[in-house]
């Protein structure tokens, strides 16, 4: 029907539409290309909303494709390039080989210690506590994602340090001769207390973590959600659970003295704590010193510090970079070139490129177009960086072209790690300091990939119309703008519906391909009251720079610079760099630099965490002083947190890591709630004997030669459960496989060694240094806190301590 339209009529000749101009039916003008290993494609990305599961999305994505394909033609190929559902489900995996590696070791170590009838007690804590917790979270509507599932591996060697230590102690009452069920009752009765307030410590500090803010929250806050479900569900199980199961269990056991562990091990501690209670303040110092000793080693040999642990990427990209006005078949054509050089490279299993007129707001504006590779599993090729720097050598030579090479970002953090940004009142001075800040960054070294947001410089045709002359033809700026279309996108006249879909199809009328081009414009005719009139006679065509978008920040304008840092370094300390080389550049008043981006999250986190353990540390307080009913034996269990650190830091120093801001500082949080459990049962077992009559260094010996055995127990639990990802070993028990360097682990790598070695470190000063402050503590109060009396045999000691004899009683305490 359009082309018998006729649009002209001269007597009796009849020009119609087809005569003039062809009418077909097509696509608008393309704004990309995409290619997969090569091949033309059409790319269909999918996200999944915020909340919903990512590997359900991806069943029912490929559930849909698999019931459509029946109605594609055979010649189409399709195919997952990605997908990331079979990273998270092998990741998932792995965490799961590593729970089970950590239970198994836990109950090597408790079988050796106690005895196969005491650990299989101890053991239940551990499926009982899990079934618990998983219920509950399931009723919370939490999914089992890869936080949660280090949780549990963090909680481990914890679950069972309140069963270990009623276990062991009815284990003691049964050798004196009791049965089973007064002796778990005893027991479970004698420690309620202690168990309860070191599970109430443990529970506090992960507390405040819940209102972790920005997405770090976001993405940590699951850690403290599990630890303390399962915690609570793990003093349930002990003071509970375990004392009726033990009762019915248990048997009877004939009276013996038992064993309290390795012989020489127990004698050699006694002869050490005996030797040193002798000299309490030395102790003190020499501790002190090594403490020192361990904060100078850090500052020297240490790796720095980083926002987020550097995991090993699935996937990569490059962002080609060019500039000029280029259409978009001369950028696909750019991108053609860079993509065919890293064909046929074994270590990738895809290839996805993709070119586009106008790039997203998270890429810089002369992007033309990016390639996305996706690797084979980790084990079966070279590591990332590696991989990146020979298609750098591939690629070096094309020439016109800056390519940026891009690991894919795993955990909140986004973007380039470094970001800052400069604003003033007036335009041109922060463009200045621009300058200096980046001719800063290329005299220090250290910085790739700078880029910033400023206009790229190019060139736009103004049309300039005269209106005076173009009014004495009778042509309005209106026509000229309508013809003028016709000479680019084209003029848009109607819209028309066939009959083979429901939505609308727009007619455009334009020049044929050929006659597109600006140098039409000085032919080009339009139709006035005056007849066809050359466009020239009133329309001047003149070249201007190209403006771009202006962005402000506060009501200023604003200019954002963001660099990458070279392999091997930390963002954080060439930062850092930067920040000091400024101080000695002047710059205008008016100009403000402000630090944006992951080094801001990192900022604000390291201020949460902060603000996190002071809290915690005061609800920590408040819970040992109504326990002890004494400061100084409270701040001498908070005091243990103090010297963890070091073993933090020894930590990190002895598997070469840098000190992560999130999964160091959560470290060091997550072991101030650990740590001070042995102190406290240790303290309450020293307090038990004052009360008893025993001098305050018998006390202390007595109190070490009986913790010894749960003490270790209870730490070494928690640190084996640790040491696959310690290690970075992933043990799979079904298919008989052990590797080492799996991506799962590396996430956790940095959080396991800070808790590993200060709980270590801890450990050691629990059963050597804390009697000895027990002992130093008591001989001030002896030498500052006597009060004249005419009882020579008995003292009173500082407000909030108990009423203890000073003479030792000739019988020794029952358990």
């Amino acid at each position: 029907d359009i082309m018998s339209l006729p649009i002209k009529a001269v007597g009796d000749k009849v020009v119609s539409f087809r005569e003039v101009a062809t009418v077909r039916r097509t696509f608008k003008d393309p704004t990309g290309f995409a290619r997969v290993d090569g091949k033309p494609a059409l790319s269909l990305e999918v996200k999944k909303r915020v909340g919903a599961n990512i590997i359900d999305v991806i069943s029912q994505v490929k559930a849909i494709v698999a019931e459509k394909q029946a109605y594609w033609p055979d010649a189409l190929e399709h195919t997952y390039i990605l997908d990331k559902s079979g990273q998270i489900k092998e990741m998932l995996q792995d965490l799961q080989n590593n729970v089970s590696s950590a239970i198994i070791m836990v109950m090597i170590v408790i079988v050796a210690a106690l005895g196969l009838r005491s650990s299989l007690l101890v053991g239940i804590a551990i499926p009982a506590s899990f079934l618990a917790s998983m219920m509950i979270i399931n009723f919370m509507g939490l999914t089992l994602n890869i936080v949660v599932l280090f949780s549990l591996i963090l909680v481990v060697g914890m679950l069972v340090d309140g069963a270990i230590v009623v276990t062991e102690l009815a284990s003691r009452n049964q050798q004196s001769g009791m049965p089973a069920q007064q002796a778990f009752s005893k027991a479970s009765k004698r420690m309620a207390w202690p168990i309860i307030a070191s599970t109430a410590t443990t529970l506090v500090v992960f507390l405040p973590l819940i209102a972790w803010p920005g997405t770090v929250g976001e993405f940590m806050k699951f850690l403290p959600i599990t630890v303390i479900i399962c915690l609570a569900a793990s003093l349930v199980v002990a003071l509970i659970f375990l004392p009726v199961l033990g009762s019915w269990l248990g048997g009877r056991q004939a009276q013996t003295q038992g064993s309290t562990g390795s012989p020489v091990l127990m004698s050699a501690y006694v002869r050490l704590l005996r030797t040193l209670l002798q000299h309490p303040g030395k102790t003190l110092f020499v501790s002190l010193l090594a403490i020192g000793l361990s904060y100078a080693s850090y500052i020297v040999w240490g790796k720095g510090s980083e926002f987020f642990p550097e995991v090993e990427p699935e996937t990569a990209q490059v962002l080609v970079h060019a500039r000029g006005d280029l259409s978009i078949h001369e950028k696909d054509a750019l991108l053609k070139t860079v993509e065919q050089r890293f064909f046929n490279m074994p270590e990738l299993e895809s290839v996805y490129a993709r070119s586009f007129v106008q790039p997203s707001s998270n890429l810089a504006a002369d992007v033309i177009g990016t390639v996305q590779f996706q690797f084979i599993d980790w084990n079966q090729r070279r590591k990332a960086s590696e991989i990146l720097a020979e298609m750098a050598e591939k690629s070096a030579d094309i020439p016109g072209l800056i390519l940026e090479f891009r690991k894919s970002e795993n955990g909140p953090s986004g973007g380039k790690p470094i970001k800052l940004q400069v604003s003033s009142i007036i335009p041109e001075h922060a463009e200045q300091a621009l300058e200096k800040i980046k001719s800063n960054m290329r005299t220090l070294g250290g910085f790739i990939a700078i880029e910033d947001d400023l206009p790229l410089p190019g060139i736009e045709w103004q049309l300039e119309v005269d209106r005076e002359t173009s009014a004495r033809y009778g042509a309005d700026v209106a026509l000229i703008g309508s013809a003028i279309q016709m000479v680019t996108n084209g003029f848009r006249v109607a819209e028309f519906r066939p009959d083979d879909t429901i939505e609308e199809v727009d007619i455009n009328i334009r020049f044929p391909a050929s006659n597109r081009a600006l140098s039409q414009l000085d032919s080009f005719r339009i139709r006035t009251q005056q007849g066809m009139i050359p466009i020239s006679n009133f329309v001047t065509l003149k070249p201007a720079p190209k403006t771009g978008t202006i962005k402000r920040v506060d009501g200023k304008r604003s200019i954002t610079l963001q660099a990458d840092v070279e392999e091997g370094m930390l963002a954080g300390e060439r930062l850092a760099a930067l920040q000091t080389a400024m101080q000695d550049v002047s710059l205008q008043p008016d100009v403000r630099i402000a630090v944006k981006g992951e080094q801001q999250d990192q900022e604000e986190t390291a201020a949460f965490l902060g603000k996190a353990f002071l809290f915690a540390l005061f609800l920590m307080l408040l819970i040992l002083v109504t326990q002890f009913n004494s400061f100084y034996q409270s701040l001498l269990v908070l005091s243990a947190i103090v010297f963890s650190t070091a073993g933090v830091l020894l930590g990190l120093l002895i598997t070469g890591q840098p000190f992560g801001i999130v999964m160091v500082g959560l470290g060091i949080i997550a072991l101030a709630g650990i740590v001070v459990n042995n102190n406290i049962v240790l303290i309450d077992t020293y307090n038990f004997y004052l009360k008893d009559g025993y001098a305050p260094a018998e006390a202390a010996l007595a109190t070490g030669q009986l913790r010894l055995r749960p003490v270790l127990l209870t730490a070494g639990t928690t640190i084996l459960g640790l040491i696959p990802m310690v290690m970075a070993m992933n043990i799979d028990f079904i298919n008989r496989d052990i590797a080492f360097g799996a991506p799962s682990t590396q996430w956790w790598t940095q959080l396991s060694s800070a808790i590993a070695g200060g709980l270590a470190f801890a450990t050691v000063l629990t059963l050597l240094l804390t009697p000895c402050l027990l002992v130093l503590g008591a001989n001030l109060r002896q030498r500052f806190g006597r009060r004249d009396n005419n009882d020579e045999d008995q003292q009173l000691q500082s407000v909030g301590d108990v009423f203890v004899p000073e003479k030792r009683s000739t019988s020794k305490p029952t358990n």
